[in-house]
Order: C-alpha cells, then sequence, then structure tokens
C-alpha cells in the first residue's frame, strides 16, 4: 500500500465528496463537467454549479463556465487522500466478509472522519492480516 497524501480533507464532507467525484471523472472521462457531477451525485446542476464557484474560490478547483472544470493540486491531493481513504477501508471491512451495501455506507460515513493515525493502524493491521491468512481465520472464527 501507497502512503496517503499528506493533505487529509478540505474541511467540508460535501467539498470531499465533490473532489472524490471530481478525481473519478477525470479517470472515467478525461474531464470534468456540471452535469456529469450532477449525476454521480445526484444534485441539481445549479448546486453543482454553486459548488464549483466555491471550490474554485477556495483554491480546490479552477471553473471556467461553459469551459470546464479541473483540479488544482491541492485538489487533487485531497481528492487521491479521500479515495486512498475510501479504499483502504473497504478492503479492511472486506477482511471480514462484510456485505458489500454495508461496507459502501460504512465507509461513505468513516472516510471523511478518520484521523491519519486511525488511518495509519486500519493500513498496518490490513497488511497483516492480508500477508497472515491464518491470523485472519483465526479473528473471524471468534
Amino acid at each position: 500500500m501507497s502512503d496517503p497524501p499528506s493533505r487529509n480533507t478540505s474541511g467540508s464532507v460535501a467539498q470531499d465528496d465533490y473532489l472524490e467525484q471530481m478525481l473519478h471523472l477525470i479517470e472515467e472521462k478525461g474531464q470534468v463537467r456540471a452535469i456529469d457531477l450532477s449525476e454521480k451525485l445526484n444534485i441539481s446542476q445549479a448546486s453543482v454549479t454553486n459548488m464549483l464557484q466555491k471550490l474554485d474560490r477556495e483554491g480546490f478547483v479552477n471553473h471556467v463556465k461553459y469551459r470546464g472544470t479541473t483540479l488544482t493540486p491541492e485538489g487533487l491531493e485531497i481528492a487521491q487522500a479521500i479515495i486512498h481513504r475510501h479504499r483502504l477501508l473497504t478492503q479492511f471491512l472486506s477482511l471480514f466478509d462484510i456485505d458489500e451495501d454495508t461496507i459502501y455506507r460504512d465507509v461513505e460515513g468513516m472516510e471523511h472522519h478518520v484521523s491519519p493515525a486511525s488511518l495509519q493502524a486500519i493500513e498496518k493491521v490490513t497488511a497483516l492480516l492480508t500477508s497472515e491468512p491464518e491470523l485472519l481465520n483465526k479473528l473471524k472464527s471468534q
């Protein structure tokens, strides 16, 4: 597992969700359009535009009306940190055969609030349990 980016959050769960989804859209489609964010987040286009303008003012994105939106280096760092936390927490919970819907709901709540110290501990435990299946089986049987 790679080290998470140093910046953890924008300070807002909603902003973090936008930045995370923007990076996913860039990876999937090569660009970010308000309509795509609107669909991904199930939010009106007007609300998306308002948030993009706010993220632009705060330095997390470069938003140019009718031209699109790009992540700034700081916005990219936060998006990568959120995605790293999401993937790590999903991997950890998956070790214990928890159903996907429960994992998704739990991770969506946890990914924005887990501290760097707790995340590091979860990462170490995940690595250990992945490398030692007999230990994982022993934990699961208790």
